[in-house]
């Protein structure tokens, strides 16, 4: 009788042991770029990420595991990381990237693997266009090109106007021809269209073609260190014209590299804690304020959406398979995120408000929210 109890009194502890392990973990991809070029963008997403993390945990009763891959702000890295986070790590989505060039290259991992991807902020058109599993969090640049030109009509009364391009990113050349579209309809003239590659540090021979016509904005569409340089070289030669810029200028470094040049300098983006409108987006900024003892940006804002988005749509489908995690994104409507209220359309783009801030004394400044 003794054997028979101590018998079944250790196949009770081990029912209890096994019934007390934890359920597995749901991992998902991240996909930014930590080091080269585009740092601050990774930095920025990955730093709303943690936050977004720290509030929802877990859904469906299991932990979510974030698997962060550096792709080194690289579009061929970036496509070698999605397949990496597929096939080794087995996670169920990749959230990511921020460039749109480098969204684009892991969206063919994600078609191809039937993998669900989040872009925070890829606002390049192309980056969900015809396919079936890649979703975005954020406006698109035909509404944000919108946005920047009756800004330049409206507050800046602006009707002559210079665009610089990078030729090398998807995300500037797109947000130029937009821009252009919308400034030319509402009466303004392009007087030049210039371009230029990520990583030029000259740009005196584009400038100096301004000298003996400044136009009454110069409007950079490409990322914060070009834009820095070419704010700093325009102010050298004596150029006053306001200078304006795309989701792409917002970073720290673009005052760190810029400094007084790019004072009075006004861009587009998604999040100012001024513009919080929903009860997630106050949340998300006493938690952000708490952890990182600074004010949230937009890049990390779209960070924190593209996580709960994924955790609502885990919610809903009520699994955690790609597959039905695909289906439940297609059916966001009205979900009251960090940045507003998103729903995603028939094309998996996001339909919400931008945000247009300045720089001033050095530091971002919010000036209004612009609804589509």
């Amino acid at each position: 009788m003794l054997g028979w109890t101590m018998a079944a009194l250790l196949a009770l502890g081990l029912a209890q042991e096994a019934g007390s392990t934890p359920p597995e973990k749901i991992k998902v991809g991240v996909v930014l770029s930590m080091t080269g070029d585009t740092a601050a963008f990774g930095e920025q997403t990955w730093a709303g990420l943690q936050v977004a993390k720290e509030m929802k945990p877990k859904v469906l009763d299991r932990e979510i595991e974030l698997v962060l891959v550096d792709d080194k702000s690289d579009k061929i890295e970036a496509a070698v990381a999605a397949q990496r986070v597929v096939q080794r790590d087995k996670v169920v989505a990749i959230l990511g990237e921020v460039a749109s060039s480098r969204s684009m290259a892991i969206a063919s991992v994600a078609e191809a693997k039937k993998v669900p991807q989040i872009s925070p902020s890829s606002t390049n058109p192309l980056v969900t266009q015809g396919k079936r599993y890649v979703f975005r969090a954020c406006f698109i640049d035909s509404f944000q090109g919108e946005v920047i030109a009756n800004f330049a009509v409206d507050h800046l009364e602006a009707k002559t106007a210079v665009v610089f391009k990078d030729i090398a990113q998807d995300y500037s050349v797109g947000l130029a021809s937009f821009f252009k579209t919308t400034f030319v309809k509402r009466g303004g003239k392009i007087t030049q269209e210039l371009k230029y590659q990520t990583g030029d540090q000259d740009f005196s021979p584009q400038l100096t073609l301004l000298k003996s016509e400044p136009p009454d904005v110069i409007v950079v569409t490409g990322y914060y260190q070009e834009a820095a340089q070419i704010a700093k070289q325009a102010r050298g030669l004596g150029l006053k014209s306001v200078f304006l810029a795309g989701d792409g200028a917002e970073a720290p470094e673009l005052v760190q590299i810029g400094g007084a040049a790019v004072e009075g300098l006004y861009f587009s983006t998604h999040f100012d804690e001024k513009s919080a409108t929903t009860a997630l987006g106050d949340a998300y900024v006493k938690a952000f304020r708490k952890k990182h003892q600074t004010a949230p940006d937009g890049l990390g804002a779209l960070g924190a959406d593209a996580y709960f988005m994924l955790a609502g749509a885990i919610e809903q489908a009520g699994s955690a398979e790609p597959e039905k995690i695909r289906t439940a994104l297609e059916q966001l409507k009205g979900f009251e995120g960090v940045s507003g209220v998103i729903t995603v359309d028939a094309k998996h783009n996001t339909l919400k408000s931008a945000v247009i801030r300045t720089v001033k004394n050095g530091e971002f400044v919010y000036v209004a929210t612009v609804n589509p």
